[in-house]
Order: C-alpha cells, then sequence, then structure tokens
C-alpha cells in the first residue's frame, strides 16, 4: 500500500512498501504522459516538455526517482525493479490509464522495466526512450559493442571523490554537446544540472551507475507491446547509438527509430522545439 502526502497544487508524495518517499507533480487533464528522468537529475529537467504538453491538452505527470530530487535519500533499493515497482505505485495512486510513459537516458530504462512488467491492462498506450540506455550499456561477452566497466568504474571515483566538480564537468562537457567545436554553451543548463544533481543523494547516486550501466533490459523490450517511438541523437557522447537505439528498435515489436543528425545526449534540452514537435506526433499518430 503506498499513502499520500499533499504538498501544494499540483504535486504531492507517495510513501511505497519500504517507506521510501517519491515527490511527483502533475498538472493539467487529458490523456496523461509520464516523464522519466535520467541520471542524477529529477523531475525538474522535463520543465520544458511538462509546461508544453499540458499546454497541448494532455495530463502531464513526473516523478523524482528514489534518491533523487525532491524524494527520499535511499541507501536501498536503488535499482531498476524497486524503480519500475516505485512508478507502478504512483500510477496506481494516480489511477492512470491510457498512458504514454517518456524516458531519458536512465529513465529510458525504467519505462522498459515498468512498460513489460506492469504496463498491461490498459495502463500503457505508447511508450518513448530518448537516449536511453536499453538493451544494456556495458561490455559483455554478449554485449561485444558495449562500454568497458571501467568507464562506469570512473563515473563511480569521480563521484566519490568530488561530487560537485563531477556534476559541473559532465554537462559543461558531453551531456549537451558543449565540448563540440563552435558549441553555444547555456551555462544556466550547466547551472541547472548540477542543481538537480545536488539535491539528491550520493549513495543512491552511486549504486545508480550499477543500475543503468548494468541492466539488461533485452526481454523487456521483447515483451513490450505497445508502439514505441526510439529517439536518439547520432552524436550522442553518454549512450553511444549503435548499441542502445540501434539494437533496441530491432528488439521491439512495434518499435519506431528517429535518429537525430548531430544532436547531443541532453537533445529534449538543446533542442527541445524538435523533439516535442516529434514527440506530439507520435502522440496524435
Amino acid at each position: 500500500m503506498t499513502s499520500q502526502t499533499k504538498t501544494g497544487s499540483g504535486s504531492g508524495t507517495i510513501t511505497t512498501k519500504d517507506g521510501a518517499q517519491i515527490f511527483y507533480k502533475h498538472w493539467g487533464t487529458g490523456q496523461p504522459i509520464v516523464f522519466h528522468h535520467g541520471w542524477p537529475l529529477s523531475s525538474d529537467d522535463w520543465d520544458t516538455q511538462m509546461l508544453f504538453f499540458q499546454a497541448q491538452g494532455y495530463r502531464v505527470i513526473a516523478h523524482d526517482r528514489r534518491g533523487h530530487g525532491r524524494s527520499s535519500q535511499t541507501d536501498t533499493g536503488n535499482e531498476m525493479d524497486t524503480y519500475a515497482a516505485d512508478v507502478a505505485a504512483l500510477a496506481a495512486h494516480l489511477d492512470l490509464k491510457d498512458a504514454i510513459h517518456v524516458g531519458h537516458s536512465t529513465g529510458g530504462g525504467e519505462v522498459a522495466r515498468y512498460v513489460a512488467q506492469y504496463g498491461g491492462g490498459g495502463r500503457v498506450a505508447k511508450a518513448v526512450l530518448i537516449g536511453a540506455v536499453p538493451p544494456i550499456m556495458v561490455k559483455t561477452p554478449a554485449n561485444p559493442g558495449g562500454l568497458p566497466l571501467e568507464v562506469f568504474d570512473g563515473f563511480r571515483a569521480a563521484l566519490s571523490a568530488n561530487r560537485a566538480q563531477f556534476f559541473h564537468d559532465v554537462p559543461a562537457g558531453p551531456f549537451y554537446g558543449f565540448n563540440r567545436p563552435g558549441a553555444q554553451i547555456s551555462e544556466g543548463v550547466v547551472d541547472n544540472w548540477w542543481r538537480q544533481g545536488m539535491m539528491g543523494g550520493a549513495k543512491a547516486h552511486y549504486d545508480c551507475i550499477k543500475a543503468f550501466s548494468e541492466t539488461d533490459f533485452t526481454e523487456d523490450l521483447k515483451k513490450i507491446d505497445v508502439p514505441v517511438l526510439v529517439m536518439h541523437g547520432d552524436d550522442d557522447q553518454i549512450v553511444p547509438i549503435a548499441d542502445s537505439a540501434l539494437l533496441s528498435v530491432k528488439l521491439l515489436k512495434k518499435g519506431e527509430l528517429k535518429v537525430y543528425k548531430g544532436f547531443p545526449h541532453g537533445m529534449a534540452t538543446t533542442h527541445a522545439d524538435v523533439i516535442n514537435a516529434d514527440l506530439l506526433a507520435f502522440f496524435k499518430a
């Protein structure tokens, strides 16, 4: 069972069965769209999309994953099965039906696991994976094109040594493509990424690196029977397209792939006008 605490109009919390408080916001009426954020961010990463799609007549919902943002700084449950169960608890609490689930990066993995395990009975209508981690990021014998484990060990070392600096270097560099020649750096975007990251818990963020890099979503993708739009920038330096989107779309029963030339990992922020228009077209199709 879950309980709810209201924190004001359009937001609230639920308490999961293991005692974690999950913060969420929900605006508007109409068909629900649930937005799942990336690591180590929060529901605030979807502000532009939330405003846009509420204005288009949708009910928009976004939560802070456990250990992130305004949710509990959990030291347990920081893995995909629990993340998906938390979403299921929220969907049940809000009685969401015919919902569209949109996930970016780690949130794309969360969407895949949630839709595969809990999406039946008319709860889910469509899904979108944006710069998403499935099928699996880490290099294994079965996934030879993946990134070496040492890459993610480096993330853990940097987070442990100086999380504040690490959470500046990622958005100032590869996340938004601001390290590319001629890139127009937005200090506000970098600062907002840092702000969101530092709101969360270091232990949960540390654990989540394993969750987003080592979880294998192959069977989840095969199970999903609703239409899924896979969106990925071909200059994504965080989740390389060759070992993610190009493989995921082959595993989906009703997958559609859109590749964006030159777009970075954080393209929903840097190119929100393009991404929002394509999302809207998919939702209305």
